[in-house]
This record gives structure tokens, C-alpha cells and sequence, in this order.
């Protein structure tokens, strides 16, 4: 179905019999490499749209991202870094203004 597409390639018609005479057993290893490409080739698509559709994703939500607000501020005193609400510096314990 699918390699008709591609080339009109149809290995279904491929067989080893397995005895002789008319009603001996048959192995048909056509359709079972036919249905591997099929699958191999659906495989590859959906793979390249989950892909394209991931990417398309990526950049579409890089574009959305807002600068992050600060949480941290710098001790007038000390220079340490200390929370942004913080009235007293832990490190040298000096009084901050808000």
C-alpha cells in the first residue's frame, strides 16, 4: 500500500514453499518485509512531524517568556546577597530600609 507510492514495489508475492507438491506449506516472507518497510517508512513520518511540531513548540514559547522579577537584592553594607523583603541583613546584621 504505502511502497506503491514510493515506486510501485510490492513484495507480497515473495514465498518459499515449504514441501513439495501442490499443497505443501508456504512461507510468505514478502508480506512480512512488506509490512516492515511500511511500518519503517510510517515510522519516519510521524517521527519528523513529532519533530517539526516539538521545535515549532520551542520557539513559539522562547517568545512568550517574561524577564524573571529579582529575588534577591545586594546588602548596602555588606554587599552579600539577601532575600528582597529582608529588614536586617543576616550576614552583618545591619538594618535595611524597605
Amino acid at each position: 500500500p504505502i511502497l506503491a507510492i514510493f515506486g510501485g514495489t510490492d513484495f507480497s508475492n515473495l514465498y518459499v514453499k515449504l514441501g513439495s507438491g501442490d499443497t505443501a506449506p508456504v512461507l510468505m516472507y514478502g508480506n512480512f518485509i512488506t509490512a516492515v518497510i511500511n511500518f519503517l517508512i510510517t515510522a519516519f513520518v510521524i517521527f519528523c512531524l513529532v519533530k517539526f511540531i516539538n521545535k515549532l513548540g520551542d520557539t513559539l514559547h522562547h517568545r512568550e517568556e517574561a524577564p524573571a522579577v529579582p529575588t534577591t537584592k545586594k546588602c548596602p553594607f555588606c554587599k552579600s546577597e539577601i532575600a528582597i523583603d529582608a529588614t536586617r541583613c543576616p550576614h552583618c546584621t545591619s538594618q535595611l530600609d524597605k
